[in-house]
């Protein structure tokens, strides 16, 4: 094989392994935004008078064990505002989410 092959070659295994690492992150960061909407229906955070402390939000001093993508997820669902945060730092649903069971994975 000419070395032109090679580098091409190799080429995509980078942008490979880059595709699939950004559809990793993704995965698990709608699996831990699904988490945070179930765990809040759950909770019954559906306005202010009802909202509730999220124990993974705080940040830990030592990370031990795999990443914990519940933080960042956080942050995007208050960006898209379906999670909305009060002064104390407590959260409740508001939208769409809240009129589907705790237990609706399908989406519909």
């Amino acid at each position: 094989m000419s070395e032109t092959l090679k580098i091409i070659f190799m080429i995509f295994i980078v942008i490979g392994a880059l595709f699939f690492a950004l559809r990793i992150t993704g995965w698990k960061m709608k699996k831990a935004a699904d988490f945070i909407i179930r765990d809040l229906k759950l909770k019954e955070a559906f306005d202010p008078a009802s909202a509730v402390d999220l124990p993974y939000t705080k940040s830990r001093l030592l990370n031990v064990g795999l990443r914990d993508y519940r933080p960042r997820a956080l942050e995007e669902l208050l960006k898209q505002d379906t999670v909305r945060m009060l002064e104390g730092g407590r959260y409740y649903l508001c939208g769409e989410h809240k009129l589907k069971g705790p237990d609706d994975r399908s989406g519909t």
